[in-house]
């Protein structure tokens, strides 16, 4: 499969009178944009607002975000779920770079929702806190969950992924700056100097622990939840056959943007025929009964074992319940001859002093941390804040709270914050960008 990944470099955003891109500049017509947000039904209310960084600017809370593309040749851009299902994984895409949809609520967050700051302390502790983003802060009449901790958000979700594609659109016809190729070849049929090489998959467990559908990561339109471990090709990742889910504290989360840019996709691809041999992508799941996760350590073993990997990268999203999956995979593939490395954050409380992971065993012995989601990060207020930041102590968010004995309240009167990590949205980046790791003193 070979897919083509044509760049178009964003230095600045723009409100204007037409949606284009020209000589780095995305220009986006603010009235045509939200007129084709508020089609949905469900959306009452939308405003779009440009975030870029330096700016002093705090959203929350933050629900998703998604890199702008569209593909020349007329497909959906996440086929299965925002269009009729369709392969990914090959022909051409062009995507517009240094550059994010954020999905912001305009009042209401949850336990699935986050924080990003543009400037200062906190803009280092997310990645979108670099790029240059088109926020879509809006609100809908799914009252029904509006009071609920857990929260499908699944209006704004598809408002911002259809908004990705018609962004996306402003670079359909044009020729990409640059471009990057991914060609994958058959496992089974790689060159005799590949195949001396070591074997390597990559095994992912997106969020799937919610058995009520709605909640979980999709793979083409369909919830994880129903999913046993499969092989995927790389290219699918990276083409829009992953789409992010609403479900898990914030920190932990992969975006639908990460999975769009997996850095750990790219980098083993980047040493496949020099220090590896890249056999592809093995997508499990994660669960909530012991069964469950036995049955996908086995099938995760099985797979790789049968592929011939002499080696994988496991990374979990989430932590806590799905330490149990991501520790049980390691140790099954371990089992089966085959060297693992894990990827993942820790629980290790404020003080550093817990348990990192739910549960433990002497083969994880490589583990790459991407930081503890209970540090405590102390924030001065902004300027502006796009969304409601009383969610922040309100509505159940992951690493924030209403009342403290000694800290008092997350969202103080002057507008400064104190959260957990917990809260920084898709914080601890283990797919491959994170700053972050765990040090002992």
């Amino acid at each position: 499969m070979r897919l083509e990944l044509g760049n178009f470099h964003v230095k600045d955003i723009a409100f204007g009178d037409t949606l284009s891109f020209k000589d780095g500049v995305l220009t986006i017509n603010k009235q045509e944009a939200l007129d084709f947000i508020m089609e949905d039904d469900r959306i009452t209310e939308a405003d779009l607002y440009i975030a870029k960084p330096g700016d002093h600017i705090r959203m929350c809370p933050v629900k998703e975000a998604i890199e702008p593309r569209v593909r020349p040749d007329g497909r959906g851009l996440f086929p299965g779920y925002t269009s009729e299902l369709k392969k990914c994984g090959e022909g051409t895409i062009h995507a517009l770079k240094e550059c994010s949809v954020l999905v912001v609520g305009k009042h209401w967050g949850g336990f699935q929702d986050g924080v990003i700051d543009m400037c200062g302390e906190g803009q280092k502790l997310t990645y979108f806190g670099q790029l240059n983003n088109i926020v879509l802060v809006a609100d809908t009449n799914e009252e029904f969950e509006r009071y609920e901790q857990q929260k499908k958000n699944d209006a704004l979700r598809r408002a911002g992924h259809k908004l990705a594609e018609f962004i996306g659109g402003a670079v359909k016809d044009l020729e990409p700056e640059d471009t990057e190729v991914y060609e994958s070849t058959p496992m089974t049929r790689r060159d005799a100097e590949i195949e001396k090489l070591p074997s390597v998959v990559y095994v992912m467990q997106p969020q799937s622990q919610m058995e009520e559908m709605g909640y979980n990561d999709l793979v083409y339109g369909w919830d994880c939840n129903h999913m046993l471990p499969t092989v995927m090709d790389p290219n699918e990742i990276l083409d829009g056959a992953m789409v992010s889910g609403s479900f898990m504290p914030v920190s932990s989360k992969w975006s639908t943007y990460d999975f769009q840019n997996c850095p750990e996709i790219k980098e083993l691809y980047n040493a496949h025929g020099k220090t590896i041999n890249f056999l592809g992508v093995i997508m499990a799941n994660l669960n909530v009964a012991l069964e469950q996760k036995e049955r996908a350590a086995i099938f995760v073993a099985q797979i790789a074992k049968s592929l011939g990997a002499d080696g994988a990268v496991v990374a979990e999203e989430g932590y806590g319940n799905p330490d149990a999956d991501f520790v049980g995979c390691i140790v099954a593939l371990e089992d089966a001859g085959v060297k693992t490395v894990g990827v993942t954050n820790e629980c290790t409380g404020r003080d550093g002093k817990s348990q990192p992971l739910v549960t433990l065993d002497e083969k994880c012995d490589a583990i790459v941390s991407c930081g503890n989601v209970s540090e405590l990060i102390d924030l001065p207020p902004m300027e502006t804040v796009l969304g409601e930041l009383e969610a922040l102590a309100r509505d159940g968010m992951s690493g924030g709270w209403a009342g403290d004995e000694i800290l008092g309240p997350s969202v103080r009167e002057d507008g400064s914050i104190i959260l957990e990590n917990n809260s920084m949205f898709c914080g601890d980046q283990v797919l491959g960008w994170s700053p972050k790791t765990m040090k002992e003193f």
